[in-house]
């Protein structure tokens, strides 16, 4: 086979002007070669202008087609290799050939049959594509997997990540509102694959039935829930690559955390990282190109939306209620009561009555239960022995001050006795801190073995003695055309009123101690707190 270089000296020679005759006798070639050099600059690549006969594949060529016909309805990690329809063929139908013929008959099938694709350009502002990828992390109890949901926008690649505990409905919804806060827009479009979480039904073409939480979310931040083809996720690529990046980069080497939160703060400095990065084929950063996705997009609503998911329950004879085969507890005045229960990622919150009559941890384990003390406050009055036989109380963890409270008082008034008056003031934790309630108690010490009603009265004299005083109204709100300014009111004046019309033994008289006033005074301002308490 001649070379370039043999192509230039006979082109050379026959430019010196020597006969094609004496450049073939020189050459040691045909005329009918020096004359194909003399027209071609440079050799032609050898190519293969048609297949080597396979006289033995013909017969069995119809066995082929048929498995690679059911290969299409095949998952595709179960699809034939070429080898293995060769095993095939020879096992199974007596097929005398080689490999080799089975090998280039399937190849130039499958090459027919590959997808081709038409180059698109992201709009700015339009789509945001959204999906789950996996990393293991080094917790202080051991290493173990987490999802983290990653969203990236189409047309500037600007990542966001957030790891979660699951990949349920509930941490999807808090996962994207999370997005949409650190992207300060809302994308036109958000594209899916086919989770059941979120798509619960596949129907015709792209068209789902939606789970009614996400389509809630949809509808608050007004984009279009969209989801790709079923098997087909190259039509988010954006997003496929951020998973890469997300196991191979930022992932790389393992994570070592506290806690769910470190995690997040990690990924959200990897993300913002990203801003100042060049995506191949483009020449401008990722964040130049997010100021055009920031001003085409939506706006954020003026509310962000509840991320969580809400069932209605029972609540029990034992004060709780079930949810996602946990229990969690109620107040007493909530039992055999009809509630809602909104469960978000990281809480539980129960709602009765219009109002949030119980939160808790949420417990992610099955058979589980979070019981508040507090709860069951109403109830250890009637049965106090309860303190010793139930774990509600058993492993509830107080300052020490609390035990010898109750030792001191079972000594001095006996056991029933004295339990009683030890739940007496554990019923003071309802409304106040146990920061006050337990200065109180040692407070007490000072005037001998302390009683459950002098406990109480400090506590409401310290309560008194730490609300904030009322502010008052120095303004309203503006509206367009009015201009409403309010004075701030002088109480002097209406002191001076007051003393014109009382006699002089009404006007030196001295308020009430802060122990006479009613207890009502003092739990209006710790109505439903209750600080440092759990079991």
């Amino acid at each position: 086979m001649l070379t370039v270089d043999d192509y230039g000296r006979i082109r050379r020679a026959h430019r010196d002007g020597m006969s094609i005759r004496e450049i073939a006798r020189r050459f040691h070639h045909s005329r009918r070669k020096i004359r194909q050099v003399l027209r071609e600059a440079q050799p032609r690549p050898y190519t293969r202008r048609k297949e080597p006969p396979a006289p033995r594949l013909g017969p069995f060529k119809p066995v082929i087609e048929r498995i690679l016909a059911e290969d299409e309805k095949a998952p595709p990690k179960q699809r034939h290799t070429a080898a293995q329809i060769y095993r095939r063929l020879r096992d199974e139908n007596g097929y005398p050939g080689g490999y080799d013929s089975v090998r280039r008959y399937v190849a130039r099938h499958r090459k027919r049959h590959r997808q081709t694709f038409i180059p698109l350009v992201p709009v700015p502002g339009q789509r945001l594509e959204a999906d789950f990828g996996h990393i293991h992390v080094d917790f202080p109890d051991g290493r173990r997997p987490v999802p983290v949901l990653l969203t990236t926008w189409s047309y500037s690649n600007r990542p966001f990540a957030v790891a979660l505990p699951t990949e349920r409905i509930e941490a999807i919804l808090s996962g994207m509102v999370e997005a949409f806060e650190f992207f300060g827009c809302v994308p036109r479009e958000v594209w899916w694959d086919n989770p059941k979480t979120v798509a619960q039904e596949i129907l015709r073409g792209r068209q789902r039935r939606l789970n009614a939480s996400y389509a809630a979310l949809a509808s608050h931040y007004t984009f279009e829930p969209l989801f790709c083809m079923p098997a087909a996720p190259h039509e988010k690529p954006r997003v496929e690559n951020r998973v890469y990046d997300l196991q191979r980069r930022w992932a790389t080497p393992v994570p070592q955390v506290k806690d769910l939160a470190e995690l997040n703060h990690l990924l959200r400095q990897r993300c913002l990282a990203e801003t100042d990065r060049i995506v191949s084929r483009q020449t401008e950063t990722i964040g130049e190109r997010f100021r055009r996705d920031c001003k085409a997009a939506l706006p954020l609503p003026r509310h962000p939306f509840d991320p969580c998911i809400q069932q209605p329950a029972k609540v029990d004879k034992y004060q709780t209620v079930a949810f996602d085969k946990n229990r969690y507890s109620v107040p007493r005045r909530w039992a055999f009561e009809t509630v809602t229960v909104k469960a978000y990622v990281e809480r539980i919150e129960i709602v009765a009555g219009g109002q949030v009559v119980a939160r808790h941890p949420r417990l992610y384990g099955r058979g589980e239960q979070f019981l508040d003390p507090l709860h069951y406050l109403v109830t250890l009055s009637r049965r106090p022995a309860a303190l010793d036989h139930s774990s509600v109380y058993r492993d509830w963890k107080l300052p020490p001050c609390f035990d010898q409270l109750r030792a001191a008082l079972e000594a001095c008034h006996g056991t029933p006795a004295g339990a009683r008056e030890y739940v007496r003031v554990l019923q003071l934790l309802a409304q106040h801190p146990v920061a006050r309630v337990g200065q109180a108690i040692e407070s007490g010490w000072n005037n001998g073995t302390p009683n459950a009603a002098t406990i109480r009265q400090q506590v409401h004299r310290m309560a008194l003695r730490e609300a904030p005083p009322s502010e008052p109204v120095e303004w309203l709100p503006h509206h367009p055309g009015i201009n409403v300014q309010v004075p701030r009111p002088d109480l002097n004046r209406f002191n001076q009123l007051l003393s014109q019309g009382e006699p002089d033994h009404v006007q030196h008289q001295h308020p009430p101690a802060p122990e006479d006033q009613p207890e009502a005074a003092a739990a209006a301002h710790h109505a439903g707190g209750v600080c440092q308490v759990g079991p």
